[in-house]
């Protein structure tokens, strides 16, 4: 999403969440701290390399709840939660892959391609969450006697948008070559971020509230409502911090989360806005389908 080159050193974050004046003392130490760690080889080393092992064990804890849940209902196809599974595997997959061979990554030539491969993975980790928004409009919109037959090719459509939007992006950089397409493909990330959290603040605040008002009350209820509250909470949350985050790094090169020379930077970014995320979402939806009422039915005799 931004250039890898190095850029000026500095704990330029705090001036983000505090008065810098009030605290010099310790933050003159902090700041000598923080510009070690940028420049030591090692600690880019370890940070990037648990990145990698934190998104494989995401990625491989996806790709076991997928095989369990074909195995549960083979008969099913490819279903709504089966694809979000899959999509999730593959989106951690490629980080784990991206952040193990790091170096290589981040000087790929020429630009534009070290540029496309550090963004996708981020187009595909919105396409997947915004699948989950798509699954709670249409039980939304069947509870509430909707019509639903707008909604898939709408999910399609915007997400055609949004990667037609990016390859013109990436095409403007591969030709321009200036600064200001850098922040225009910041900038864009930042817009389909505020996207992502409105369509999880509408439909999973509609969903919550319709299940809070539902007159039955009964143990699969509750469960369902605090797992629709949960899920709404962290997807809004990690997408309106990728937002504000992204937007900064737009304007500020200081606050770019994708160079070799801010270790930490990134690994408090990719870890609140992808791992932690991914991670409890997988751990909420970890609930398998039931079994077809033909397998559970036993004659008497």
């Amino acid at each position: 999403m931004a250039s890898s080159s190095p850029s000026t050193k500095g704990l330029i974050w705090f001036k983000y969440v505090a008065d810098t004046q009030s605290f010099t003392g310790g933050l003159s130490l902090l700041n000598a701290w923080w510009n070690g760690v940028d420049e030591s080889q090692k600690w880019q080393e370890g940070v990037f390399y648990a990145l990698c092992a934190a998104y494989a064990l995401v990625s491989l804890i996806a790709l076991v709840q997928l095989v369990r849940i074909q195995m549960r209902v083979p008969e099913y196809g490819w279903t709504t939660q089966k694809v979000f599974h899959l999509m999730n595997f593959v989106v951690n997959g490629l980080r784990a892959v991206q952040f193990g061979f790091y170096w290589s990554f981040f000087h790929i030539k020429p630009k534009v391609l070290d540029m496309i491969l550090l963004d996708l993975p981020g187009l595909l980790f919105f396409s997947t969450y915004t699948l989950l928004v798509l699954f709670w409009a249409e039980i939304y919109h069947q509870a509430r006697s909707l019509p639903t037959d707008k909604l898939r090719p709408a999910y399609f459509i915007i997400n055609g948008v949004v990667y037609f939007i990016q390859i013109c992006i990436w095409m403007y950089m591969r030709f321009s070559k200036t600064a200001t397409a850098v922040e225009i493909a910041e900038l864009f990330f930042s817009v389909i971020s505020l996207g992502a959290a409105v369509g999880f603040m509408v439909y999973g605040g509609r969903l919550f509230v319709m299940l809070r008002r539902f007159p039955i009350e009964s143990r699969g209820r509750q469960k369902k409502l605090h797992e629709v509250g949960f899920v709404t909470g962290i997807c809004c949350t990690c997408f309106l911090i990728r937002c504000v985050m992204v937007a900064i790094a737009a304007f500020d090169q200081n606050a770019d989360m994708h160079v070799l020379n801010h270790p930490i930077l990134d690994f408090c970014y990719y870890m609140i806005v992808e791992i932690l995320p991914s991670a409890l979402v997988l751990f909420i939806l970890r609930k398998l389908p039931p079994r077809r009422v033909s397998d559970q039915y036993h004659p008497i005799k």
